[in-house]
């Protein structure tokens, strides 16, 4: 089977448990929340699994990026605790992140050009992060047109933030998995690699999210 096509099937997957969650929430139980400490618990288990298989004279060169990398993921867990108990924010937060994914890795392929940080990511360019914001954006703004029928100015500046913040922390990602000279976190989901790989989105947006909402 192909990467494509592994990619598609764990997508629709992840959806389905997305749908379920969903109706759970809307019988009162708080799903959003328990289904995203489990994440977020899962990837720091991970991650952890990653450094114990890393080569230690690596680990002793790079001990305080991979220790503060592993703080950035531990301060998702109060973040996921506080933000979960407002799903409309972790909907908002999925659909700008998921959207500025989609429209960075489709138009990225399609457009080509300027690679951002090939060292980092080979597959990633200049046009594929301005698609990215955009579709991110996009995604803010239509969220507020469905949800209260008017066009709200500061969701389309909470799109642009939380877009470039996604994309970072994918970065951010790929230059702790450079370091450590691995391709995938994990092997959990096929075609997108282990939970942090796909989730490494939320690293920075998360907490942030979270800290402006303190």
């Amino acid at each position: 089977m192909s990467n494509t096509k592994q990619r598609i099937i764990a997508s629709a997957v992840m959806a389905l448990i997305a749908a379920g969650v969903v109706a759970l929430q809307y019988f009162g139980i708080p799903a959003v929340k328990y289904l995203g400490i489990v994440i977020v618990l899962a990837m720091i288990i991970e991650y952890i699994r990653c450094i114990r298989k890393t080569d230690t004279k690596i680990l002793r060169q790079g001990w305080i990026t991979f220790f503060a990398f592993l703080v950035l993921l531990c301060a998702m867990l109060p973040a996921i605790n506080a933000v979960g108990g407002r799903p409309w924010i972790i909907l908002l937060l999925l659909m700008i992140i998921c959207s500025a994914d989609i429209g960075a890795w489709f138009f990225g392929r399609l457009i080509g050009g300027d690679k951002m940080w090939e060292r980092l990511s080979a597959g990633k360019t200049w046009a594929g992060q301005i698609a990215g914001i955009l579709c991110g954006t996009f995604a803010g703004v239509l969220y507020g047109l469905l949800g209260a029928d008017t066009f709200m100015p500061q969701l389309m500046w909470i799109g642009i933030s939380v877009s470039l913040l996604s994309q970072y922390g994918d970065l951010t990602a790929s230059y702790i998995k450079r370091k450590m000279g691995i391709k995938d976190f994990g092997t959990i989901l096929p075609g997108h690699g282990g939970i942090l790989d796909r989730f490494d989105g939320w690293i920075y947006a998360l907490p942030i999210v979270w800290l402006v909402m303190l």
